[in-house]
């Protein structure tokens, strides 16, 4: 005890302290103690350790009192970027240091309790301050607790972010701009703006045009962003663009981004309707009701907007009268039921403005207009029949005439087209085998000498029938061809009259007759005359006609004094196809009566066969409405896969069936032949590529 700080009591060996004791200059001391015993002294000696207690009797102390940090606004939160560190001469829990922020001046750092760590709770690089001072307390465990400040102020100590080029540019102005087409050169068309956040040269942004304009149709200024045409623009031939465009800042390295900017070029209305035909063509038949569709014609105008919307009229003009258009469709009707015989054939033509008769216009402001021509053709129907020039001719003749003179040559005329038009000469009366009638030319001529003695007067009819395969029509005229004398008979001294007994019986010119008819021909339509002569005079020699039997369904009727047959009914040539009248026993023939008015009456009975001339009206009709055909990919080329067939209840060339694929078969995978219906396989299928094919066949 060199520094005297202990004393001793020495009676009693009770030490004590002198002075005050610091744990922190010695914490354990160790006094050797001697005892003397007797007048003639014996010593012994002992050691006393002495441990002395520590009390918190010291603050924490920084070892430096100011520090700067330098920081890159880049770091990641997390990182360490300043120690503090002080000092506690106490000891156990009255030494241990606990740090912490004294004042929050801002939330981007924290401190760890433990070690005084300083750390980045977040970047810094959005911040505007660019310095900041921390203020960093240091406090021990004791009770209480002692503690230090360390201040660092901002003349000495600061933390200060550094700048560095970390941020690309930002595009700050719109990625869509318009522009009309008709702007000059050099216009301005858009302001390209870009921001970078980092300062001087690495904030300081250049613009360049990387692709989308290939033309050199835009000049961008790359200190100023503005963007400005350097062609003339034309939005039909490219009314899109899209622009890619870099801002470059000027750090090292130099960052960039890229914007897409889309310019829009907007419609002037610079282009006028255009047709799709340079002429249109097109037929409607006669006598149909009002609202017929005659033709559509349509327009393109290769302009946007209002400035291709387009409109339809009718200019006036020679027959526009009897159409009316659709103004938004270009749909053309009729307003009237059309006669082919009265007008065959409409121009609507355009010449100019309210001169035209077809104009197509747009609706811009001001519109442009184009014009067009249709030619439409009025188709004929079998509505008028043949006419003479008179209901009925006389003529005289001498009897010397030779066989084979032409006597009269007669002519009706059918204002209908086509087999419509064109007419056939028939006799339907008796002529006794005297007259016969050229079927084309119309010329009557004899087929044998005439004898007046033996008949001076003929009258017969002759029909003019009009050759339409649907519902001929047809017109009768009366002939009567009197017979001039001829003195070739010499004088005959005695006269005889004989009086008349009914003992002839009506005989008809010809057991077995022929004749045919169209089908579908209207009721009363005549067929055939039939003559019976009776020798007898007077009501014994007058004979009526009539149908004994075969005629249950009414078919026909015969004029009872004329001998004219003729239908009753219209005929379907696919239902029944011969009708007979016939004389023998056969139980299904039919029998024609002649008999006279004499009493008692006499009769005789003829054939007439009648046959019903088919007329196309029926379509072909397909076996099955829809074929089915399940056929694998590895199919030859050449091979079958179905055969479709088709029936006509027609006959002839009207029952002919051709097969085409109307749709479906646009590649060519398969063929068909058109007399067979065969389909053959034209080409190698792969079902990965097609799973099916829909053929639609069409007969005719």
């Amino acid at each position: 005890d060199p520094y005297g700080r202990f004393s001793i009591d020495p009676q009693f060996g009770i030490i004590h302290t002198q002075k005050q004791l610091d744990h922190e200059t010695q914490s354990v001391i160790l006094l050797t103690v001697q005892s003397q015993l007797g007048n003639s002294p014996v010593y012994s000696s002992t050691q006393v350790n002495i441990s002395v207690l520590d009390i918190n009797d010291n603050p924490p102390v920084f070892l430096t009192k100011s520090g700067k940090i330098i920081i890159s606004h880049t770091l990641p939160p997390g990182t360490a970027i300043y120690i503090a560190h002080a000092e506690d001469k106490d000891s156990g829990l009255n030494g241990v240091i606990k740090y912490s922020m004294a004042s929050e001046q801002s939330n981007a750092f924290s401190i760890d309790p433990s070690f005084g760590v300083v750390n980045l709770t977040r970047t810094v690089f959005a911040d505007k301050q660019q310095e900041y001072t921390l203020h960093i307390e240091a406090e021990d465990h004791g009770n209480p607790s002692l503690s230090s400040l360390l201040k660092l102020d901002s003349l000495t100590a600061k933390i200060v972010v550094l700048d560095i080029n970390d941020n690309s540019p930002i595009f700050t102005s719109s990625p869509l701009s318009y522009v009309m087409e008709n702007v000059k050169v050099g216009f301005l068309v858009h302001h390209v703006v870009a921001k970078d956040p980092d300062e001087g040269k690495n904030g300081q942004v250049t613009y360049h045009i990387l692709s989308g304009n290939e033309n050199k149709t835009f000049d961008l200024d790359k200190v100023t962003g503005l963007l400005s045409t350097s062609l003339l623009l034309d939005r039909e031939t490219q009314e899109c663009y899209n622009l890619t465009i870099m801002a470059l800042d000027d750090g090292i390295p130099a960052l960039s981004a890229t914007q897409i900017l889309t310019v829009v070029v907007l419609d002037v209305n610079d282009d006028r309707p255009i047709f799709l035909k340079q002429f249109y063509e097109s037929a409607v038949c006669e006598n149909q009701d009002p609202g017929e569709f005659v033709v559509k014609v349509e327009a393109v105008d290769r302009d946007s907007g209002l400035n291709s919307l387009l409109q339809y009229e009718i200019l006036p003009g020679s027959g526009y009268g009897n159409f009316r258009m659709n103004s938004d469709t270009g749909q053309i009707v009729t307003t009237i039921s059309l006669d082919r015989e009265t007008e065959e054939t409409f121009y609507i033509k355009d010449i100019s403005n309210f001169t035209l008769v077809i104009e197509c216009h747009d609706l811009g402001k001001p519109p442009r207009s184009s014009t067009v021509q249709i030619y439409i053709t009025v188709l004929d129907e079998n509505d008028n029949s043949p006419l003479f020039a008179k209901d009925h001719y006389q003529i005289s003749v001498r009897e010397d005439l030779e066989e084979g003179s032409a006597v009269m040559e007669l002519f009706a005329s059918d204002e209908d087209d086509g087999l419509n038009g064109e007419v056939m000469y028939s006799v339907i009366d008796d002529t006794f085998g005297a007259f016969a009638i050229d079927s084309v030319t119309g010329s009557v001529v004899t087929t044998q000498i005439l004898d007046r003695e033996t008949k001076s007067v003929y009258a017969f009819k002759v029909v003019a029938s009009d050759c339409s395969t649907h519902l001929a029509r047809s017109t009768t005229v009366s002939i009567v061809v009197h017979i001039e004398d001829v003195n070739d008979n010499d004088p005959v001294e005695v006269v005889i009259w004989i009086q008349d007994v009914n003992d002839n019986v009506p005989k008809f010119e010809q057991s077995y007759y022929k004749a045919s008819v169209w089908e579908g021909q209207i009721p009363k339509t005549d067929i055939i005359q039939v003559f019976a002569t009776d020798l007898d005079s007077g009501l014994n020699g007058e004979t009526e006609y009539s149908i004994v039997s075969g005629n249950e369904n009414g078919a026909f009727l015969i004029d009872s004094s004329r001998g004219i047959l003729a239908t009753n009914t219209i005929l379907d040539y696919e239902n029944i196809s011969s009708y007979r009248f016939v004389e023998t026993a056969s139980s299904h023939f039919l029998v024609l009566l002649a008999s006279d008015r004499g009493t008692p009456s006499l009769n005789s009975t003829a054939t007439v066969l009648i046959t019903v001339q088919d007329v196309n009206d029926n379509p072909p009709l397909f076996n099955n409405l829809e074929y089915h055909i399940h056929v694998k990919e590895s199919t030859a080329i050449g091979s079958r896969i179905t055969e479709v067939s088709a029936n006509d209840c027609d006959v002839g060339a009207n029952a002919e069936i051709t097969y085409t694929i109307s749709s479906g078969n646009d590649k060519g995978y398969f063929r068909l032949d058109g007399k067979t219906g065969s389909v053959d396989l034209m080409k190698t299928l792969d079902y990965e590529d097609i799973v099916k094919f829909t053929l639609i066949i069409q007969a005719t």
